[in-house]
């Protein structure tokens, strides 16, 4: 109910004249809508009648009438605030950090240093607190899905290895490669000469290629494909969006190998594997297993605070007290505190680079230094390391998030629709 009263406060009336007996009171804003203990303001839905708009105008559509679009808007801000609810009540956050990335990551998706992002927003008429506070929204909501959807969908073990075989599921689980090409293309009716003459080129190229000439350079300066320009970088595919004469051979060569020079209808390649991924890339991953205790600072401990909670909480550790009961205690870490601390066995790549730099660092069963990071003041202990071969276990998990991606947007509607006939609407315009 706290929510709804802070909300219901906004509600703001402003003297425009006064005098000893009496004052003029305007009425700036008003509740539109009550939805269970939020409530959605008259301006928040005029606000978003703009925004669509605009965005309809950009692109020449029209808009519909404004009464049919202002139902469509409350119907969506109703599902919106629901799900913000719940959000709320789940302890979903999102941080200062998170924010400030997000805001930086729209700034460089539209080619603009933060700087101009903020002056192009203010220029549409756009605050930069509007921006941030519709993208902390959309953090929260995604998230709240994301939670939700990983309780009620259910892929079943059978699943899994029937997508597996199928044609659709190797083809989906197939690893990816990034291959260069130098492409000589020969004229429309080449001559046996013709031939000869390009089979002698390309034999010539891939000689010095194999003397360790630069593949970029001379697919800049030679190549006839369409990528010559990109250094013959094909980009990422998978086998079976590469030419047959390709995918038959990219199976079973090591990144940075050459081959050439390949004949084809139009003249003679040679490809170089530029990169690899997937399950077969996988292959022999080092891990460690770790487990860390956080201490964030908050509204009430200071930075300098939660870092000397921290490093009590250490030297406790080093003195003999186990570090899973100080994990379960104490830890600001919903996702590991209940297990001790413990966040499994990891690969490179997993963890924030403060976290994986002081992971890499620590010896096995040794306590690191409390180091911080954008979570807050931490301090780990590596318990194992191993190497081991994940391209099963990959490639699996690739079958697991696409089935469940295939039913996700099913399942979220189905979501949606049972937590909007259960809430308390009552529309006030």
């Amino acid at each position: 109910m706290k929510f709804f009263l802070n909300k219901f406060s906004a509600v703001v009336l402003l003297t425009l004249a006064a005098s000893s007996s009496q004052a003029a009171m305007v009425l700036l804003d008003r509740i539109a809508v009550v939805v269970d203990e939020d409530v959605i303001m008259m301006s928040e839905i005029e606000d978003r009648m703009r925004t669509i708009k605009a965005q309809l105008a950009a692109s020449d559509g029209n808009p519909p009438p404004d009464d049919v679009l202002r139902k469509q808007i409350i119907e969506r801000l109703v599902i919106e605030s629901l799900q913000l609810q719940t959000a709320d009540r789940a302890g979903v956050r999102v941080s200062d950090d998170e924010l400030n990335q997000a805001m930086a990551g729209i700034a460089a998706q539209n080619n603009m240093t933060l700087e101009q992002f903020r002056t192009a927003l203010a220029r549409d008429n756009v605050s930069w607190s509007q921006m941030r506070e519709q993208v902390r929204r959309e953090f929260a909501i995604s998230r709240v899905q994301q939670g939700m959807m990983r309780r009620r969908i259910q892929v079943s073990e059978q699943e899994i290895q029937n997508f597996l075989a199928s044609d659709i599921g190797q083809a989906v689980t197939a690893d990816e490669f990034q291959l260069g090409q130098i492409q000589l293309s020969l004229p429309p009716t080449p001559s046996a000469d013709d031939i000869r003459q390009l089979q002698k080129k390309a034999q010539s190229l891939y000689d010095r290629l194999q003397a360790g000439s630069d593949f970029t350079s001379l697919a800049i300066e030679y190549s006839d494909g369409q990528n010559a320009l990109n250094g013959g970088d094909m980009g990422w595919r998978k086998p079976v969006q590469l030419p047959t004469i390709f995918s038959d051979l990219v199976e079973n060569m090591a990144v940075g190998e050459i081959r050439g020079p390949i004949k084809s209808g139009r003249g003679f390649h040679i490809i170089k594997l530029l990169d690899r991924r997937g399950a077969e890339a996988e292959g022999q991953i080092d891990q460690t297993q770790v487990r860390h205790i956080l201490v964030k600072p908050n509204e009430i401990r200071s930075d300098q605070e939660a870092y000397e909670l921290a490093d009590s909480l250490r030297q406790e550790i080093i003195n003999g007290r186990d570090f899973a009961e100080v994990a379960k205690l104490y830890s600001d870490d919903p996702g590991s505190a209940l297990s001790g601390g413990d966040l499994g066995w990891s690969r490179a790549g997993v963890f924030v680079p403060e976290f994986e730099q002081m992971m890499n660092d620590t010896d096995i069963n040794e306590v690191s230094e409390v180091f911080r990071s954008q979570h807050g003041f931490h301090f780990l202990e590596v318990t194992g390391r191993r190497v081991e071969d994940f391209s099963d276990m990959f490639r699996m998990g690739q079958a697991e998030n696409y089935l469940r991606n295939q039913k996700f947007d099913e399942e979220l509607d189905s979501w949606l629709r049972e937590i909007r006939e259960e809430a308390f609407v009552e529309i006030k315009i």
